[in-house]
């Protein structure tokens, strides 16, 4: 039986956990989290990261082993993804990871370029321009050092904007000559299974999310955090608009109902995002025997 590495992905909010976990079961199995946010350790309501009950019932791995404070990219979770699921393939035929992070599938299923690591200093530099200077000053360079990204890339989405100046300022070369968007070969079979349900459905289960995270202490986790709000790894709905609330801009009732507004949107580009890849078989996440036979009879 060959390797398989099953995915298991979708929007915020659909039940990936407790599919995942009921999948790991029947293949006795472990979970690889591809969660940008869960990663951090300091963020655990906001992200929803698995409870300890969830956790007791499988194995994950990639869950609360970052500080915020750490830099971490796409390119360096394809490298400790594919680490860890060679040395969990030694004792497993299948292993499973899942989230709900673009760039973090598509860095291990499809695999992304070699590009540099990005000079601490010259990160910091650029983004305090962003915020000194707004993010049109940064188009500007982006348009000088690299003309035909920038007529490609979302100029709306900062982070892209700036990761794409910092590329071209520590190369010395435009960042689409270093874009090979080349698919790499895998030493594993993969099963991609997505999960959907109707929208109406999916917005019911985030504004009900929303208002748990709010239940269990998640003004409070934000509270705790706003001293480091300007960091990266914070830049994530459901904190940013109650540091805005902090802030003043808004009160407590608006900046949840933007919570949930965000989450709603966020969930609609997910989908977006990996309904272009055809490689994926979409089932409702209570169809988890369905799941289970589609996998059995993929590996």
């Amino acid at each position: 039986m060959q390797k398989t590495l099953i995915v298991i992905i979708g929007p915020t909010g659909i039940g990936k956990t407790t599919t995942s976990i009921a999948i790991a079961n029947h293949f006795k199995t472990e979970i690889i989290s591809a969660d940008s946010r869960q990663i951090f350790k300091e963020l655990k309501i906001g992200t929803a990261t698995p409870s300890a009950h969830e956790l007791s019932f499988a194995v994950h791995h990639n869950i609360g082993t970052h500080s915020i404070h750490q830099y971490y990219s796409a390119w360096e979770f394809e490298q400790d993804a594919l680490a860890l699921s060679e040395k969990l393939f030694n004792t497993h035929s299948q292993v499973i990871m899942t989230g709900g992070s673009m760039l973090y599938i598509d860095a291990v299923c499809k695999g992304i370029d070699d590009l540099p690591t990005i000079d601490e200093e010259l990160r910091e530099n650029l983004y305090e321009q962003y915020l000194s200077e707004g993010i049109e000053s940064i188009r500007r360079q982006l348009k000088q050092l690299d003309p035909t990204f920038y007529n490609q890339v979302d100029l709306m989405n900062h982070k892209r904007v700036i990761h794409a100046v910092e590329i071209c300022l520590m190369t010395g070369e435009p960042y689409s000559k270093l874009r090979t968007n080349t698919i790499k070969a895998r030493p594993f079979n993969m099963v991609k299974i997505g999960l959907e349900m109707e929208r109406e459905e999916i917005y019911e289960r985030i504004n009900k999310r929303v208002d748990h995270m709010i239940e269990e202490g998640l003004i409070e986790e934000a509270r705790s955090l706003y001293p480091h709000k300007q960091l990266n790894s914070l830049n994530t709905v459901g904190y940013k608009e109650l540091f805005d609330h902090f802030d003043g801009m808004h009160d407590l009732e608006k900046a949840i109902e933007l919570i949930k507004r965000n989450t709603r949107r966020y969930a609609k580009k997910q989908l977006s995002w990996f309904k272009r890849d055809k490689e994926i078989v979409w089932f409702h996440p209570r169809e988890t025997n369905n799941i289970i036979s589609f996998i059995v009879q993929n590996i």
